[in-house]
């Protein structure tokens, strides 16, 4: 997938440390985000039998910590790429998205 964003120019972070705060205080137990392309959109690969509700809530989880507007779950293991991927939206207005993510009737 890395290599896929290099040949198509796309910046992309891998293996990015997300660190968890509470009260002030930064804990050892951080995220670890799959890719964060453009600086934008979170993708989170896997490959298991099925997508769970805990890949998407991972997911979401990381959306709302980056503040991005949209990530990709997808699953490498599905026979094709359509069936083991999810797109999921951060719970922005749709003003806050930038132009590119909103869609061409914007």
């Amino acid at each position: 997938m890395a290599r896929e964003l290099e040949l198509r120019g796309l910046p992309y972070e891998r293996q990015l440390s997300l660190p968890l705060g509470y009260k002030g205080v930064e804990l050892e137990c951080g995220y670890i985000l799959g890719l964060l392309v453009e600086g934008l959109v979170v993708v989170e690969l896997k490959t298991v039998e099925k997508l769970l509700p805990i890949h998407e809530a991972q997911l979401l989880t990381y959306l709302k910590l980056t503040n991005s507007p949209a990530g990709l779950l997808i699953n490498f293991k599905e026979s094709t790429l359509v069936r083991g991927l999810k797109r999921m939206v951060n719970n922005l207005s749709e003003t806050s998205a930038p132009s590119r993510l909103r869609g061409s009737n914007q």
